[in-house]
């Protein structure tokens, strides 16, 4: 039994992990890493491991860095069958489909500008096949059995819809080994998603870190800053332009601004915009998916009403009508994708925004080293979006208590209860690493490279 790291190793995206046990190749998520343009060389050279030969893709969630590069890897051979939950499975379809539209446009843009480089990694017909291959549906704490001595069991990771991580019973001849994949462990008590649940006690756990060095500002007090931007930019007259994750972060955002004025914190008449097809259709799929949704979440439904709406609020789907968004001067909210910036229309927002000192640009999610996102909270004084120097005059607030990664604590919490004896510490930078591991009591803690394999059980 061997496993071995293909990807968010030392790093946060990308996530792609190989089990091989009982003469199968699992294979766990195959993400897209996420970031500066030298990734593009990493998203586009060799997996490590020959496509062709993967007989089972057990998905964790449907976030890009974990799905964002099956297209690919079903272009390049693989033949097998992807495994996940309902609601990821349709969150699925929407990343994928976009990211490859996402990646045939800038492909068309960069060959305008005779710019190098300018294939797509994909394109739709490579996503629309890469559909064909997912069968059988997932649910939580339901074993499903992959092969004689490979067992999966799908547990609520609290992550975002349909996030799971993996609990594998693995036994090769003599040998046997209880395997945890984490997948993205999310935060307890938040008002759309269920807990995360811990899978049972394992011999090895392979653990993400992203947030491994610090803890989250508590979700009342988050929310309460949330108003306070907005607010605060309504009086300088500007428009709010949230930078937002389609999964999970856009419907938790709704959710807080149908609380607002629900509560009279918030105008009931402020012109909301949700600029993002797939946030629209994946709220859509919220909708669908009460059984991964929290108690409070679900009564609201049940009670004739929708959290995930308010009376201003504006779905816009097509582009002439994104592009009409930026006649607004301000008053308004604008939340359009991507959360990092790296792409998508709130590239565009932020050209007509960000150096207006009236307006308002709210960050509400982790963004990785190289992003748009990135620079523009560090500080920066100027920012470059589509071949033009923007001047960064607008105030740029930083709410880090949205985030739907667990905080150094819960992390910790998570760890014990699964009483792993071996931990590999992955999707997180190297700082959050070294931070986490001496939190972790009673097990050996290593940090995988890129390429690594380790016989198990370890």
């Amino acid at each position: 039994m061997k496993l071995s790291f293909h990807g968010a190793d030392r790093t946060v995206t990308g996530s792609c992990h190989l089990i091989e046990c009982a003469g199968k190749r699992i294979l766990v998520d195959c993400g897209l890493y996420q970031g500066s343009r030298e990734l593009d060389d990493e998203n586009a050279g060799d997996f490590g491991f020959d496509p062709a030969a993967i007989d089972f893709l057990l998905l964790t969630h449907a976030h890009l860095d974990h799905c964002g590069r099956i297209p690919l890897i079903a272009r390049r051979g693989f033949r097998g069958e992807i495994i996940a939950t309902a609601a990821t499975r349709e969150l699925a379809r929407l990343v994928m489909l976009d990211s490859a539209r996402l990646q045939e446009e800038d492909a068309a843009r960069r060959q305008r500008h005779h710019q190098d480089n300018a294939a797509p990694l994909y394109g739709t017909l490579d996503a629309m096949n890469a559909l064909d291959f997912f069968g059988r549906v997932a649910s939580y704490a339901a074993p499903i059995d992959l092969a004689p001595g490979a067992r999966v069991t799908f547990v609520d990771a609290g992550h975002i819809l349909g996030s799971a991580s993996l609990y594998l019973e693995l036994r090769e001849q003599n040998s046997s080994c209880r395997l945890t994949m984490s997948g993205d462990i999310g935060n307890s008590g938040r008002p759309l998603m269920r807990s995360p649940v811990p899978p049972p006690p394992s011999d090895v756990v392979v653990m993400e870190s992203t947030y491994g060095n610090r803890d989250h500002k508590p979700f009342a007090p988050t929310v309460e800053e949330f108003y306070v931007a907005i607010a605060e930019t309504f009086r300088r007259g500007g428009n709010v332009i949230i930078p937002t994750f389609a999964l999970e972060r856009a419907q938790e955002l709704l959710f807080a601004l149908h609380q607002g004025v629900a509560s009279g914190r918030l105008p009931s008449d402020m012109p909301v915009f949700l600029d993002s097809p797939m946030a629209i259709s994946a709220t859509e799929t919220f909708r669908r998916h009460p059984e991964c949704l929290s108690p409070d979440a679900v009564a609201i439904f049940q009670n004739h009403g929708d959290p995930l709406s308010v009376p201003g609020l504006r779905l816009v789907r097509d582009t002439a009508d994104s592009v009409a968004l930026n006649r607004i001067g301000g008053g308004a909210i604008i939340m359009a994708g991507s959360g990092m910036a790296t792409g998508g229309r709130i590239r565009h927002h932020l050209r007509h925004n960000l150096w207006r000192p009236a307006a308002g640009i709210v960050f509400v999610g982790f963004a990785a080293p190289g992003t748009l996102a990135r620079r523009i909270i560090d500080g920066a004084a100027t920012v470059r979006i589509f071949d033009e120097d923007v001047p960064v005059k607008a105030k740029v607030y930083t709410l880090n208590g949205f985030s739907a990664h667990a905080g150094q604590s819960e992390l910790v919490a998570w760890h014990r209860a699964i009483k792993a004896p071996r931990t590999f510490l992955v999707h997180g930078e190297e700082a959050a690493m070294a931070a986490l591991a001496p939190k972790l009591a009673d097990t050996t803690v290593a940090t995988p490279a890129l390429g690594d394999v380790v016989e198990l059980p370890a």
